[in-house]
């Protein structure tokens, strides 16, 4: 049985990892931060603790010897990041250099080959010239949370050269309705659930003209694990290739609950508004479809539409 360490195992996207990997037959590690209740997850080993005590994680993963290690623990709200731009570099660029070097150590010591999927994001492009946007596209972060990004997904880059099967994968926005409540998704699907059931009166929302390409988390997780088990390491953008503002996200929303006269029912507050915030990130993910067999499964109008379907009172479960 083969073995793997997760970091950020309670967020979104560590919930569909531990399933998918619980599911394929892994031995499921997880490091959760100390101050944070456990996640309720049958099956994984947890071991709280904290990413950027380095030298303590090194032990744990020379203990472990994991044979895939994902990368998800981050400061990753960009918002927060603005707040705790030194705290974010911690934790979003340092600590994941830590975790890059205790796997060659796993490696090196143990003579086998240790997978390592860093999770990097569309942010590390900050505001690109040209959209879509591909593994070539320069790197020019716009905020503190991109600049943390960029860095950590470039010392992927090094790490690889030293041998390490080391991946980056360049996420842009995805979706479920696992996304935690602050996040902009979750608060426009939650607030138009409420509405449609008479519990609330208006969205509150920023810009809502930036286009994002938005797509379904598990798809993603899909794409780190096939990065994973692939023969050659690289960096790859996971992308639907589609970009929606957030006008048209919040149009879906309503469209859900059967309310095409909406705007009326949401205003903006320039308190929502981030200090720089690009304009269009929108991924081509043609190297992920080609090398890794990866492609999205479901559409933007749906994504949408099942996470409103688990915000409405009482929950429908998610999905249809």
């Amino acid at each position: 049985m083969s073995r793997a360490f997760v970091t950020g195992i309670g967020g979104q996207d560590g919930s569909y990892l531990a399933e998918r990997l619980l599911a394929d037959g892994v031995e499921v590690h997880a490091l959760t931060l100390e101050t944070d209740p456990p996640p309720d997850l049958p099956g994984v080993t947890l071991h709280p603790g904290d990413l950027t005590r380095v030298e303590e994680v090194r032990a744990l993963l020379l203990e472990l010897a994991p044979d895939e290690v994902y990368n998800l623990a981050a400061i990753s709200s960009v918002a927060l990041a603005w707040e705790r731009p030194d705290l974010t570099a911690r934790v979003n660029g340092l600590a994941a250099v830590g975790l890059l070097e205790s796997a060659l150590e796993v490696q090196d010591k143990t003579g086998r080959r240790v997978s390592v999927v860093q999770a990097s994001s569309a942010e590390i492009f900050g505001e690109p010239a040209t959209s879509p946007q591909d593994e070539s596209t320069p790197l020019r972060p716009v905020n503190p949370y991109g600049a943390a990004k960029a860095y950590a997904h470039l010392m992927v880059g090094v790490y690889r050269r030293r041998d390490l099967h080391a991946t980056s994968l360049v996420l842009y926005n995805h979706e479920s309705p696992r996304r935690p409540p602050q996040f902009v998704s979750r608060k426009i699907t939650s607030t138009v659930a409420a509405i449609a059931q008479g519990r609330a009166d208006v969205l509150t929302l920023g810009n809502l003209d930036v286009r994002r390409d938005w797509g379904w988390a598990p798809d993603y997780v899909d794409a780190m694990v096939r990065a994973a088990r692939a023969d050659d390491a690289d960096d790859f953008v996971v992308a639907t290739g589609v970009g929606h503002t957030v006008r048209e996200f919040v149009g879906a929303a309503f469209a859900r609950v059967g309310i095409d006269d909406w705007p009326h029912l949401v205003t903006v507050d320039p308190a929502f508004v981030r200090p720089v915030d690009p304009t269009d990130l929108t991924g081509d993910a043609s190297r992920a479809r080609e090398r890794l067999g990866w492609a999205p499964t479901v559409a933007f109008d749906e994504i949408v539409g099942r996470m409103v379907d688990a915000d409405l009172d009482p929950p429908s479960g998610g999905g249809r």
